[in-house]
């Protein structure tokens, strides 16, 4: 095995000497890799992300935009012919219907490739006239980013990590009633990891609906093709005082080697190690409306995806990457549409918060990191209302279940991100200053006028951050 991962380093790295001489001389691509966890509308972002690339109206924050440098921008084939295409138009023909609704998320790994003629700016630009610079979007699930730190644990390290971590959670109980039931010291037999795994899987599925983020092994939630397959047939169980060889506890850790080797490195290998640049989409307002321990959850998952940016802590990465980086990562709050322009300052607050300990190790890494709050599709419009003598900044929009246009106030988040984190990491079961809640809304029926994107808040800027410079 680990002449396989060295030869799969050097294979890669001969990649990237290729790819840098092409970028050098030809034209440059950018690989964009855009992942979030359940809910965060990565399949939205990446659709209005093309969209207001293609049709530029609304897009003054990209500076090669607001000056008119970006020629025109056009879809192209995929270069790798073996990835499934993000199915661009069908999801932006949900979002301009004329009963739009959210289109439909995305279950494994897609790609899409957006071209854009570019005038180069200074003498050179004068000189060498327009070039085509290649964008090619990768999307993939964060469940699947949050599987890397799997390669530094063993079996035992992780099983009893997780049995710790959900022993509180009522949404476990079956879970953990049927490993008190389980002697791992027996002998292995196919039903009981069966019942183990499909329990376990159950437990999972219930936790990301509830608004926990770490959700590990990402493959569980999203199968596939390995759906029943015994890679993906094994759970945690505590370690017994002495697994004997072909006992149930031993199997397990096979599987979990199994799975780390024929699921995790090949992700890592064939897709993560390719990508220039990278957006983590977060669904803040979801975790904090589910309560600190939900919070909680939130920032050790974030901590363990930037784990996936610093591979010197993993061999195996670091013989894959042969020092290459991720240049640039941005968290983006998601859905900040949801809340009035008053309070997006304290939301990504709470999202530089969320993230601080884990950048600042990627920024010693050498990559830039930046937080935001935006909105890939907006889908309200923002009113003061007077409730009891008080005004209210809200928010309006269609609502999800019902249709019916309402107006809505999710409450005032903290100016001091602490009074949320802070009671997270201690352990509250609830907020005890604050109720903060959420709504569901449907896209609202647009009308665009010619060259101008769907509406969105701070998309300029997000794309400014993670590609402007390249353009």
């Amino acid at each position: 095995m680990i002449l396989g991962d060295i030869a799969d380093g050097l294979t890669r790295g001969v990649e990237s000497m290729g790819n840098a001489v092409s970028e050098t001389f030809f034209e440059p691509v950018i690989r964009l890799g855009v992942t979030g966890l359940s809910r965060a509308g990565k399949t939205v972002f990446i659709t209005s992300l093309v969209a207001n690339l293609i049709d530029r109206g609304r897009m003054p924050g990209l500076v090669a935009a607001s000056e008119g440098r970006i020629r025109t921008a056009f879809l192209q084939p995929q270069p790798d012919d073996h990835v499934p295409r993000f199915d661009y138009e069908s999801h932006l023909g949900a979002i301009l219907s004329t009963t739009p609704h959210w289109p439909d998320s995305t279950r494994a790994i897609s790609e899409l490739r957006l071209s854009l003629r570019v005038s180069p700016t200074g003498l050179i630009g004068g000189l060498s006239g327009p070039r085509t610079v290649h964008i090619d979007i990768v999307d993939y699930p964060g469940e699947w980013l949050l599987d890397l730190a799997l390669l530094d644990r063993s079996y035992a390290d992780w099983a009893k990590a997780t049995l710790e971590r959900i022993a509180r959670r009522p949404l476990a109980a079956d879970y953990l009633s049927l490993i008190r039931e389980t002697d791992g010291a027996a002998r292995f037999e196919e039903p009981a990891a069966r019942r183990l795994a499909d329990s376990y899987t159950a437990y999972l599925t219930g936790a990301r609906a509830a608004g926990y983020s770490d959700c590990t092994p990402g493959r569980f939630l999203l199968p596939g093709e390995m759906a029943g397959s015994p890679a993906l047939t094994f759970a945690p169980l505590p370690r017994p005082d002495s697994p004997g060889r072909g006992s149930l506890w031993r199997e397990m850790d096979r599987r979990f080697e199994a799975y780390k080797s024929r699921v995790v490195k090949p992700f890592f290998r064939d897709h993560f190690a390719r990508i220039d640049r990278q957006v983590v989409l977060v669904d803040a307002l979801g975790a904090i409306h589910a309560g600190p321990e939900a919070l909680e959850d939130l920032r050790r998952a974030m901590t363990e995806i930037l784990s996936a940016f610093r591979p010197g802590r993993n061999a195996f990465l670091s013989q894959l990457l042969l020092g290459k980086r991720v240049g640039k990562i941005l968290f983006a709050a998601t859905k900040a549409d949801h809340l009035h322009h008053t309070q997006h300052a304290r939301l990504t607050a709470i999202m530089e918060a969320l993230t601080k300990d884990a950048r600042a190790r990627a920024d010693f890494s050498g990559a830039q990191t930046a937080a935001m709050s935006i909105a890939s599709l907006r889908a309200t419009v923002e009113e003061t209302l007077t409730h009891d003598g008080r005004e209210l900044d809200c928010v309006r929009g269609t609502l999800l279940d019902g249709g019916k246009r309402a107006a809505f106030y999710p409450g005032e988040l903290p100016g001091d991100p602490q009074r949320l984190l802070a009671p997270a990491r201690e352990g509250a079961e609830t907020w005890l200053d604050g109720d903060y809640g959420i709504m569901s809304f449907a896209p609202a029926a647009l009308t665009l006028k010619p060259g101008e994107g769907p509406p969105h808040i701070r998309l300029d800027r997000a794309a400014q951050f993670l590609i402007g410079d390249r353009l």
